[in-house]
């Protein structure tokens, strides 16, 4: 059996004075979890991945679009995207998700 693992998302949690700090929480060869944090006014353009993923936000504001749905983030708010929906975020003040992606 694979024995699990924790982290203090709130200790890890670092924002650059700009762009995308991010470091990976659990890896295997289907899942990824890694803790994304963007600084104010940052963007992730528009791309597409082979692999369903979660969203979900920890701390700050802004943007996602997923497909041609723009989506209110705001801690609480929880994104799940089919494997090859286009979408792209934009931070409005610091932003901290954890973005999950599985086979």
């Amino acid at each position: 059996m694979e024995k699990g693992s924790w982290k203090d998302l709130d200790k890890l949690m670092q924002f650059p004075t700009e762009g995308i700090f991010s470091t990976v929480l659990a890896i295997s060869k289907t899942y990824n979890y890694t803790l994304m944090c963007l600084s104010s006014g940052t963007s992730i353009d528009t791309h597409t991945s082979t692999k369903a993923g979660i969203v979900q936000v920890l701390s700050g504001t802004g943007t996602f679009t997923l497909v041609d749905e723009e989506i209110e983030l705001k801690p609480g708010v929880f994104i799940f995207m089919p494997k090859n929906a286009p979408h792209s975020l934009k931070s409005e003040n610091n932003l901290a998700i954890l973005l999950g992606l599985t086979d």
